[in-house]
């Protein structure tokens, strides 16, 4: 009995890392696709509390997405916040996860000015240029890498230091 609580358990958890995976690839691809953002969305729907942070995070991230693609204003301004509200209260849970940093960086990068979410794009850059080496997953070291290396924000001796 024993045995079959851990084998159940291994491969929930080995289920949770494809699915997060696939969460990951889907993003990116979402950034440029209304069906895509839709599709991702959802995927995460069921997504709550309860969840890990980062599914949480990529939920918020998924909710400004729709904000993008939204047709009124009041759809843009509605998912934006609750997409803001989602990742501020990822942060909080967890504020040592580099892939919610990402997640929020990249939001944050992202969203036009003058809406005025752009506050933790230094204290994010930080985090990660500090923490990347810790990332055990080579799925996430590459698109954390990706993202720092297409991004504005990093000069290029900090890219350097991920090539």
């Amino acid at each position: 009995m024993k045995y079959l609580i851990i084998i159940v358990f291994l491969i929930s958890a080995a289920g949770t890392a494809q699915d997060l995976n696939g969460i990951r690839s889907a993003y990116l691809k979402a950034v440029e696709s209304a069906e895509i953002t839709a599709q991702l969305d959802g995927v995460l729907a069921k997504i709550n509390s309860s969840n890990k942070p980062v599914l949480l995070a990529y939920k918020g991230a998924v909710s400004t997405l729709k904000a993008k693609f939204a047709k009124s204003r009041s759809d843009k301004k509605e998912f934006f916040k609750e997409g803001v509200s989602l990742i501020e209260s990822t942060v909080k849970a967890d504020p040592s996860n580099v892939e919610i940093r990402y997640i929020r960086m990249s939001v944050q990068e992202n969203s036009p000015r003058f809406l005025g979410y752009h506050k933790n794009i230094a204290e994010d850059k930080e985090y990660i240029l500090k923490d990347y080496k810790s990332i055990s997953s080579a799925d996430l070291k590459k698109l954390v890498k990706d993202f720092v290396l297409k991004s504005e924000n990093f000069d290029d001796s900090e890219k350097k230091s991920f090539q």
